[in-house]
């Protein structure tokens, strides 16, 4: 098989950039296929009139962006974007040496209080371990005063529910197995957002689900697509994130969520409600759980809104489902981690989970702020104290083009596509930004070129990507 070679016509200046523009480009279009061989750095350089340093330079870029690997002793092959049934992951990989500011993955602004609030609490820990955190393998019996501390924090999201409801897990991934097993069966249609979580079709299809996305306008779901799609497929769930969380950054309003939840009891349709960030937007509406709570199952964690290091979250279960979802639970995860549950129980316990929450909800409030700064002129929108923004790309951007550009300029954010949830067209192409990973200077720096981007026109070798 011959190697492919590009035309040394494409190549404009800054040449590494444009080196790395064209054989993406290639890949999109699909005249480079995944396990094609590249040329090596020193015969490219040579048939394209380049340094041996710049098309180092664009190889790594694209190793970077995933677009293609190198193996010791075999070449460069192309690897093709990374993806989870189809779709490339939100996130990037990024290496530590990499001279990439990161604005693609969801975190909360991490700083010295964090670490400190952990400190106190391993210390604590440390001579005041009860037994069954360690010698329990009966999950009512060494999680029970983990789930009645966590009463409080529910109340704090605006969920009150009893003790025996509260199913405690490892973070919103096995929550979510969870409620979905129970709430479908297998060969059922799950409806969710045009744009949701990025690995809910993964999900769905691991339990032989169905997932259709529906078509969502500024507050998310529309009732009136709800009971159509329903009632055309015969849906049993429906999985939505109705808060901050949402890629789109869609915050749906107190009467949407009542429309609903109305759509929900004439159809008979289980809801699961996706919260992660649970109570750090000051002026969310009621939960769909607070509505409905015979019918929602909710979930939230800890992870998103104090530290990633915390994985632990809880399952908020409709009194029906009560058996069949804590069983569910036993024989995929058989029960939390008892020592994470302590951790997080005693946080909650001392105040010094609200008070960590009081701290990030003020450090997004000026990340959102200095994202409306940068991007003033341009379509986006945020909730003001959410982790991420989102913004509309611009006429004749594409998103795969605008996130490899904007990868290649330093910065890595996360396209709309890897939030799709169906092959259904969409009205509007755009990126989410998320605010959390890097430092305020870094962020401001970030924003700015990402502003600069999406003012310019494409460049030609982007049109096709």
């Amino acid at each position: 098989m011959s190697i492919w070679l590009p035309d040394p016509a494409e190549i404009k200046r800054p040449a590494y950039r444009s080196l790395a523009q064209v054989i993406s480009a290639a890949v999109a279009s699909g005249e480079l296929r995944p396990g094609d061989r590249l040329p090596t750095h020193r015969d490219l350089a040579f048939r394209l009139g380049l340094s041996v340093q710049t098309v180092s330079r664009a190889y790594e870029a694209l190793i970077r962006s995933d677009v293609i690997a190198g193996e010791v002793g075999r070449g460069t092959f192309v690897k093709g974007a990374a993806a989870v049934e189809g779709r490339p992951p939100p996130y990037h990989r990024i290496d530590q040496d990499d001279r990439i500011i990161d604005c693609s993955m969801l975190t909360p602004v991490l700083g010295p209080g964090q670490a400190a609030a952990m400190d106190a609490v391993l210390a604590g820990l440390a001579g005041d371990l009860p037994a069954e955190v360690l010698f329990s393998f009966r999950p009512r019996q060494a999680l029970r005063r983990h789930a009645e501390r966590a009463l409080g924090w529910l109340a704090e999201c605006g969920v009150v529910v009893r003790t025996d409801q509260v199913l405690t897990t490892n973070g919103a991934t096995p929550a979510m197995t969870v409620a979905l097993a129970t709430a479908a069966l297998p060969g059922d249609t799950v409806l969710t957002e045009e744009l949701g979580h990025h690995t809910l079709k993964s999900l769905t299809r691991l339990h032989g689900m169905k997932l259709e996305g529906l078509p969502c306008d500024s507050e998310g779901i529309l009732p009136e697509q709800l009971e159509q799609a329903a009632r055309r497929t015969g849906a049993r769930a429906l999985f939505t994130l109705p808060g901050p969380t949402n890629p789109r950054a869609q915050m749906m309003g107190p009467a949407r969520r009542a429309a609903i939840v109305a759509v929900a009891r004439k159809l008979d349709l289980t809801i699961i409600e996706c919260d992660v960030t649970g109570p750090l937007n000051p002026d969310r509406p009621p939960p769909l759980a607070a509505l409905a709570p015979e019918r929602v199952f909710y979930v939230t964690t800890l992870s998103k809104l104090l530290m990633p290091g915390l994985r632990l979250g809880w399952l908020v279960v409709p009194e029906a489902h009560l058996t069949a979802a804590f069983t569910r639970h036993m024989v995929t995860n058989w029960m939390a981690t008892p020592l994470m549950a302590e951790i997080a129980s005693r946080l909650i316990a001392s105040g010094e989970a609200s008070r960590l929450v009081d701290w990030q909800r003020r450090m997004l409030q000026r990340r959102n702020a200095i994202a409306a700064d940068c991007l003033e002129g341009l379509r986006w929108r945020g909730t003001g104290s959410g982790m991420h923004v989102w913004l509309d790309l611009p006429e004749g951007w594409e998103e795969a083009a605008f996130v490899n550009s904007a990868r290649l300029r330093g910065v890595a954010i996360a396209p709309g596509s890897a939030f799709e949830t169906g092959p259904a067209p969409r009205s509007s192409r755009g990126v989410r930004i998320c605010l959390g990973s890097p430092d305020e200077e870094s962020l401001r720096e970030a924003l700015t070129r990402i502003s600069r981007l999406a003012r310019n026109t494409p460049e030609p070798d982007f049109l096709t990507l």
